[in-house]
Order: C-alpha cells, then sequence, then structure tokens
C-alpha cells in the first residue's frame, strides 16, 4: 500500500526512506565480495572457472555440451534484453516525467 502512489522516479527515495533499500544493498555487497573473492582466486589459478560462473545453478543445465552452449547463450541475450528494457523504463520516466506504464 505504501508505495501504490509513488512515481517512478521518486520509487527509489520512497523505498529507502521506508528502509528497504539497506537489506537489498547488504545483499547486493554479499553478493558481490563472493563475486571478487571468485575473481582473485581465478587469477591466481586456485579455483577453475568461467566467466560469470558463480558455481550456482550447474546442475539445472542440459548434460550435452551443445544444449548447454545453447542454453548460455539464452542466458546472455535475455540478461541483456532485460537490461536494456529497464534502463528504457528509467529514462522515459526521467525524460517524459510519466509513470510505468506509460500510458
Amino acid at each position: 500500500d505504501m508505495f501504490q502512489n509513488v512515481s517512478t522516479i521518486d520509487a527509489h527515495s520512497k523505498m529507502v526512506d521506508a528502509g528497504v533499500m539497506a537489506p537489498l544493498l547488504a545483499g547486493v555487497g554479499v553478493v558481490e565480495l563472493y563475486g571478487g573473492w571468485l575473481t582473485l582466486n581465478g587469477f591466481e589459478e586456485r579455483i577453475k572457472r568461467d566467466a560469470g560462473d558463480f558455481f550456482v545453478g550447474k546442475q539445472v543445465l542440459p548434460k550435452d555440451p551443445e544444449q548447454e552452449r545453447v542454453m548460455r547463450m539464452k542466458e546472455i541475450e535475455n540478461g541483456r534484453l532485460a537490461m536494456l528494457a529497464f534502463s528504457g523504463i528509467c529514462t522515459q520516466a526521467v525524460l517524459f516525467k510519466s509513470t510505468w506504464p506509460f500510458m
């Protein structure tokens, strides 16, 4: 209820005021620290990992190497599309001073 009448532009500030963003920041910080640890250990060749591999979710990838490659490419493409879509939402909200869903 507290976020129902908040504009897209003001949503971040309202969430900070409500105390929602601090736990999110802490969670992102933990993931970033883990990523940094993986990067350092990868550079020093203590662990073998692919770029972007956080050792989570490999058990759900297809066992066939070609199908695994296709699935990884789908994940990359969908992630890029989602980032472009979100940046478009933010840009449109700021440029036109309107709220989501812009209709």
